[in-house]
């Protein structure tokens, strides 16, 4: 079985992430870190979409106006939360949005806690479409 290393976009978005937590710390809008992890990524030379729209399919039916709030190098989905408690449904949409695009890998980046390494939970869709 091939062994596989860390993944360089997923590491590339937590290093940014742990940067803007650093200097900025917890207690603030969602909004501000996202602006915030947005200029670091793009300092980093790293490519994503903000607020990037995604279409669900139900019954033939294409359901618009679902929005990640971020799509890291086109192959990572980043949700940002800014909260001290951590809520099942934050992992349940994650897992959503990567089902309804067919990706393999998500993060949920809670700038809430005391320290960003408590708030980086990394999800991944086993069975993409």
């Amino acid at each position: 079985m091939e062994e596989r290393g860390p993944d360089p976009v997923t590491e590339a978005i937590i290093g940014a992430t742990i940067e803007v937590h650093r200097l900025l710390g917890p207690g603030l809008l969602e909004s501000v870190y996202e602006e915030a992890l947005c200029h670091e990524l793009g300092l980093r030379g790293v490519r994503f979409e903000r607020q990037k729209e995604v279409d669900v399919v139900y019954k033939d039916v294409v359901i618009k106006n679902q929005r990640l709030d971020l799509l890291v190098d086109g192959q990572v989905i980043a949700e940002l939360k800014s909260t001290e408690a951590e809520h099942p449904i934050y992992k349940a949409q994650i897992m959503s949005y990567l089902k309804a695009t067919g990706l393999k890998r998500g993060l949920i980046l809670n700038f809430g806690k005391k320290t960003m390494m408590e708030g980086i939970t990394r999800v991944a869709n086993r069975y993409p479409s």
